[in-house]
């Protein structure tokens, strides 16, 4: 921390000045490399090989964080306690990644196949205005 004098003990108001901007700066600038906007992943879970859709939506997850985002994917997440299966669970699952969408900036949709469960999920954005952003299976940004 600054101190407003110099190592002789010395007032030293300017190097003082100096200093503190220098802290501050850093400190703004470590605050802002922290910040990360919430995404939420938006591909096909149960329609296909589940196998292979959670691996690609590991592969879409991680893509956001070198992007430097937050991804939310609740289909790898509530998949490993919840059975899709059952419909009551199913129900509850839906609800949850409705609420979880709500903390969410975008919404980024993978793939070229749109699930029941994903136009859901574009829907409820839609209405709700969210920034949604679609990208191919090799990651690239559909304009």
């Amino acid at each position: 921390m600054a101190s407003r004098y110099n190592s002789e003990r010395y007032y030293s108001p300017t190097e003082y000045e100096a200093f503190t901007r220098i802290e501050r700066e850093e400190r703004d600038a470590a605050r802002a490399a922290a910040f990360r906007p919430i995404v939420y992943i938006c591909s096909p879970y149960s329609h296909g090989c589940i196998n292979t859709n959670i691996e690609k939506a590991r592969k879409y997850s991680r893509f956001a964080v070198d992007k430097h985002y937050l991804p939310i994917t609740p289909h790898i997440y509530f998949t490993q306690f919840m059975d899709d299966t059952i419909s009551e669970e199913r129900e509850t699952a839906v609800f949850m990644n409705f609420v979880l969408m709500s903390k969410c900036v975008e919404l980024w949709v993978f793939g070229d196949t749109i699930s029941a469960g994903m136009k859901a999920e574009i829907e409820r954005a839609e209405r709700k205005h969210m920034k949604i952003r679609y990208f191919t299976e090799e990651l690239e940004e559909k304009k």
